[in-house]
């Protein structure tokens, strides 16, 4: 399944969501396991996990009777590659403005004059 950015960020932007990531990015985990420490229910906690799964963010693997939950590195370095655009779009504009000799800065509403 390819990476699509836009639900990577759709999910981890559910404050539940991110707090299932962030136990599951401590070690693999059950849905029964993660509902026990949660205010959500147990069905809340799969539909969440389901949104996590799409999004390449988490896997499953049974075991026995249960299903594991663990990170899937896939989504995350999809989502790494997409902030280290970030970072370098915005190091390189910084190096522009820094670099600019002649007094303006040339942003998206065009150049405005240094105060």
């Amino acid at each position: 399944m390819a990476t699509d950015q836009a639900d990577v960020w759709t999910a981890l932007g559910d404050p539940s969501r991110r707090q299932i990531f962030r136990r599951l990015a401590t070690r693999p985990h059950s849905v029964s396991e993660l509902a026990a420490d949660l205010p959500i229910s147990r069905p809340a906690v799969s539909q969440h996990l389901k949104v996590l799964r799409e999004a390449t963010l988490v896997q499953v693997r049974p075991h026995g009777t249960r299903h594991i939950y663990e990170v899937d590195t896939t989504g995350l370095r999809a989502l790494q590659a997409e902030l280290d655009a970030f970072w370098g779009t915005t190091l390189a504009n910084l190096k522009a403005v820094a670099e600019d000799d002649d007094g303006t800065h040339r942003g998206p509403g065009g150049p405005t004059e240094k105060e």
